[in-house]
């Protein structure tokens, strides 16, 4: 009994060893997803100690500067004339980061394609910021993309955050090009992450999804931060034993769990 089980642990060690060594393995890749000023830059800030994830924050700096025009705020003071453009680049920048290749076992990408099509761009639709034209574009676009280019995401965390919360903190660190941005925007934008995310009324959910409350201030937040750790990790190394091209985080789970809502595809 002690033999076959040594043998058992010693087999999951190498098949672990080769994962990690083979050229083409993909790492567990964790989107974070949330409303502006849900947290989402604090949360990856939390698992800098982790040495076997990258970290991919949201691209703001390219999307303020291209070839010095600040495109997200043109699209903040004029969204019905730079709306396009705007989302335009940003599948561009956000596509950039889906294919980024990694040395680690995790990756941490802060928001995603997903969200951009699924809550930003569909909001400029539905409240006629783009054309009908336009909007068909973005989105044989996307369709595109996910169709010949593959996008992974094997878990989602999701920030939940209440908008009259989001909304002070986003006057509190004052990024100039948001000064101009209306409570009903952060409402609007709240409720589409709810569709998407939780109550699954509208687009594909292309991974299970980890809520998290994020409406508690800093001096909190990281202890639920910490509990996120253990399913993250736990989650990755299932899946790197039951795939062939995944690798696996190094670190020791610890924490306590939490609940993790069930994958849904419409």
């Amino acid at each position: 009994m002690l033999r076959r089980k040594i043998r058992s642990f010693c087999y999951k060690v190498d098949r672990l060893i080769h994962k990690m060594s083979a050229p083409n393995a993909k790492p567990f890749t964790v989107l974070v997803e949330g409303n502006i000023g849900s947290g989402k830059t604090t949360f990856l800030e939390h698992f800098q100690q982790f040495e076997d994830i990258t970290l991919l924050t949201e691209p703001v700096e390219e999307w303020r500067n291209l070839r010095g025009w600040n495109l997200l705020d043109l699209m903040y003071k004029d969204p019905s004339k730079w709306a396009m453009t705007f989302q335009a680049y940003v599948s561009m920048t956000m596509l950039d980061m889906h294919r980024r290749p990694t040395s680690t076992p995790v990756k941490l990408m802060e928001r995603s394609l997903y969200s951009a099509r699924y809550c930003f761009v569909e909001h400029m639709m539905r409240q006629g910021t783009l054309h009908p034209a336009q909007f068909a574009v973005l989105d044989e676009w996307f369709r595109f993309i996910q169709r010949e280019i593959p996008i992974e995401a094997d878990l989602i965390v999701y920030l939940k955050t209440t908008p009259s919360v989001v909304y002070e903190r986003i006057k509190r660190r004052a990024r100039s090009e948001e000064q101009c941005v209306p409570l009903s925007y952060i409402e609007e934008l709240h409720q589409l992450h709810e569709e998407w995310l939780v109550s699954r009324t509208f687009a594909e959910c292309p991974a299970p999804v980890l809520m998290i409350d994020a409406d508690l201030d800093l001096t909190q937040i990281t202890e639920e931060y910490k509990k996120s750790e253990h399913q993250i990790l736990r989650r990755a190394v299932n899946v790197v034993m039951q795939s062939p091209n995944k690798l696996s985080p190094k670190k020791a789970i610890t924490g306590s769990a939490i609940k993790i809502a069930p994958r849904l595809t419409l």
